[in-house]
Formats: structure tokens, sequence, C-alpha cells
């Protein structure tokens, strides 16, 4: 395939980073991050062990674009699993972060709805199907978790998550 590549992606070293591919469920089979890199701190926590799972949460997702619960509260320093059931007609996905992050992503989605991304603190599902997140939460704070794919966020498929 012979294609241009414009002077400004060069400069700002996109071409680094790998093509945005289609939004697929398929393409994110492993939510886990790999066992031989270090995980990523991030704000509102750190990708989580399996073996250290003390809580199993699970959250509906539904195509009124609401969470249930919407609404979760967990102790500073535990690993939870949650555990997504997507019980609406279309792909829905929790992606966890701060609100601040969250809304700069959805803004992205926008503009690239059919980007990739794979990160332990995300999980894209199917319809009638379910997905897992296994994370700790080893920072206080309050942080959320939503559906960004372009529409269910501003139509308000947002949760909060409470860690003490």
């Amino acid at each position: 395939m012979n294609t241009l590549i414009p002077s400004c992606l060069l400069s700002i070293g996109l071409l680094a980073q790998p093509l945005a591919q289609a939004h697929a469920p398929s393409a994110h089979s492993n939510h886990q991050a790999p066992s031989s890199a270090p995980a990523e701190q991030k704000d509102w926590g750190i990708a989580g062990d399996a073996k250290k799972v003390t809580r199993t949460i699970e959250i509906s997702m539904t195509d009124d674009m609401r969470f249930a619960p919407n609404q979760i509260q967990v102790k500073r320093g535990e690993t939870v699993r949650l555990v997504t059931v997507n019980a609406g007609k279309v792909l829905h996905e929790i992606v966890i972060g701060t609100p601040q992050e969250l809304k700069a992503h959805a803004e992205m989605m926008k503009k690239h709805p059919g980007m990739e991304h794979d990160e332990p603190y995300m999980a894209h599902v199917d319809p009638g199907q379910k997905g897992a997140i296994v994370w700790t939460f080893n920072r206080a704070g309050s942080f959320e978790f939503a559906c960004l794919i372009p529409g269910h966020f501003e139509a308000g498929m947002i949760g909060r998550i409470t860690v003490k």
C-alpha cells in the first residue's frame, strides 16, 4: 500500500505509535497488563493481580445508557474484579479514570470512533457478553467509570467509584 504521510504527523512523532484500528471487542481479548511489563500507576490505581482479588462486583450495562449499580465503594488497597454484563443489544465498554481523563478520552473517541486501545482499566463487551477488569485501588479519592463509545458518555453512561 502506497500511502502519503502528512509531514505534520512525522514532525510530532505520531508514526511511532500504532495506527488506529477498529474499536472491536475481539481486539481486546486480554484486559490484563502483560506479566513481563510492569503495571503503570494511574491516579485511580494500578492493574491488579487476579490472585489478589478480594471481591467481585458485577455491573450491568444497558442500552438506556446506564450502569447498575452506578456507584461503588472500595477500600484503599483493595483489589477487585469488576465483571461487566452487557444486557443490551449494542456494544458497550467500561473505562475507569478520573472525570477529567474520561472526558478527554470521550472527546478523542468522538474524533476517532474506530480507534483501538487496550488498557487494563477498560473492557469492551459485546451484547449479551461479559467482560472483566482486575484493578487495585491503591489511591483514595473519587473516580468514575464510563462507556466512552460516542454518544454513550454524553447520554450519561457514567458511574462513580469512591475509594476510602
